[in-house]
């Protein structure tokens, strides 16, 4: 993974380069400032002062330049200068006005990538961005780390990221942070947790079904739980898709590494909390195995749940690890799961649709991600639509097929298993960037882990 922490240093007064941000409003007063020799240059470069617009200015002496970003992000978006390291030499810069804020952030991401698959580009050196505020570093850089590591897990192809590798994704977390792993496969999974090992019998033996789970922390803390669905490729299962919609089904373990990423954040931070993470890893494939339409499958909770489509299996593996994690007796739960295409046409691809169970957490988590720019857009668990989960043979059916608020629908299907009295918070949430912006490459990518990690903090206060 890039070395983020070499690219944001203290700054100690070195030499760097300036980097002027001026805002589009402003542009026309900051242009009467400047010596002629500026003006024309920008004028030649037609540089008009439009957002976006950015230049490297002449100082008196030829190695005496500095750089113009006009720039609309609010002074507290962590994308304020992502634009800059794409377009900048290799050097050491630092921003005129001394505040730094987020843009920290979007800093680093410029200068990541995913290239697993292709010839690395020729490296052509790091852009440092100096700040006044050093202890802001390392949770920029955790940060910077967490989304990476998302965007990396959900861009590798699913020939690269099955169950098994998700396992060893959590392994070295365990490893890094002295965490405690457990695997439950095999006999223990189909008797334990039989809508996991329904979902995921039919793949290959090498590609079989597990539920991940770590713990780390104090006991003593308060116990949080917060759940993945790790969907590694779905094939929609006998009701398979076509193949317009399998394409990127690579992403639908998108959930299980926004897990990861916020137990990264947590367990980095050392938040004084007892975290549970859970996975469920499955491949949704096509066999003499398959589980089938019309089938009545047991769960973990005892309910019995009538399978009506077998490509809305995302939430009938995360039922039965949410039972599991109310076992423990949490005070608080998230899950993050690539859920519904039904969320994706109402909000689109940026926002996740938040599902929360508890008034105060939901305020709290909406307030974060409005705060540190991953916003959440809530949506309602309505009772009204808990009808359309009847079934005629068991106690519900995992997918209404009268095609109404299906994000919805499924959202109050995972709360028939979620721990009653405790607060809940369901993210359906994309995983993927359908169109590039500055440092958010075309791809995978978090949406709703900072959110969640503000949210925490806050709650959670770390000494």
């Amino acid at each position: 993974m890039t070395d983020f922490a070499a690219l944001l240093q203290p700054d100690r007064g070195q030499p760097a380069r300036t980097i002027e941000v001026i805002h589009p409003d402003g542009f026309a007063d900051w242009l009467a400032t400047q010596p002629p020799r500026v003006r024309a240059m920008l004028t030649a470069g037609r540089v008009t002062g439009k957002a976006g617009n950015k230049a490297i200015l002449p100082g008196e002496g030829a190695e005496d330049w500095s750089v113009l970003h006009v720039c609309d992000e609010a002074a507290s978006s962590p994308w304020r200068v992502a634009s800059q390291p794409d377009f900048l030499p290799e050097g050491t810069y630092r921003l005129k006005s001394g505040d730094l804020g987020a843009a920290g952030l979007g800093w680093l991401l410029a200068q990541h990538r995913f290239d697993k698959y292709t010839k690395p580009e020729k490296d052509s050196g790091q852009r440092i961005l100096l700040t006044s505020d050093p202890a802001t570093i390392d949770e920029t850089v955790r940060l910077a780390q967490a989304t990476a590591l998302v965007r990396d897990l959900v861009n590798l192809g699913s020939s690269d990221m099955g169950p098994a590798e998700l396992e060893a994704e959590a392994a070295k977390l365990t490893k890094t942070f002295d965490a405690t792993l457990t695997v439950t496969r095999g006999d223990a999974l189909t008797t334990g947790y039989p809508m996991i090992d329904a979902v995921g019998r039919a793949a290959a033996k090498h590609r079989a079904p597990r539920l991940i789970e770590i713990e780390w922390g104090n006991p003593k803390h308060p116990r949080v739980a917060v759940l993945g669905k790790g969907v590694c490729f779905d094939s929609g299962g006998l009701d398979i898709k076509p193949a317009s919609g399998m394409r990127l089904m690579k992403k639908d373990m998108g959930g299980a590494a926004h897990a990861l990423a916020l137990a990264h954040l947590i367990m980095g931070a050392r938040l004084p909390v007892r975290l549970h993470v859970l996975i469920p890893a499955v491949e949704n494939a096509i066999s003499a195995d398959a589980f089938r339409p019309g089938d009545v499958l047991k769960t973990r909770k005892g309910l019995t749940v009538e399978n009506t489509n077998t490509d809305a299996e995302g939430r009938l593996v995360l039922g039965d690890a949410l039972t599991k994690a109310g076992e423990a007796k949490p005070e608080l739960v998230i899950d993050y799961a690539t859920l519904t295409g039904a969320a994706r046409v109402a909000l689109g691809p940026d926002l996740p649709a938040t599902f929360v169970s508890d008034e105060a957490l939901a305020a709290d988590l909406i307030e974060a991600g409005t705060a540190v720019h991953d916003p959440l857009w809530r949506l309602p668990l309505w009772d009204g639509y808990d009808e359309y989960l009847k079934s005629d043979i068991a106690d519900l059916i995992n997918a209404p097929d009268n095609g109404y608020a299906g994000a919805v629908t499924a959202a109050l299907f995972l709360r028939r298993f979620a721990p009653e009295g405790v607060p809940w918070a369901h993210l359906d949430t994309f995983a993927w960037r359908p169109n590039a912006k500055p440092a958010r490459p075309k791809g995978g990518d978090a949406l709703g882990v900072r959110a969640a990690w503000a949210m925490l903090k806050k709650r959670y206060a770390a000494g």
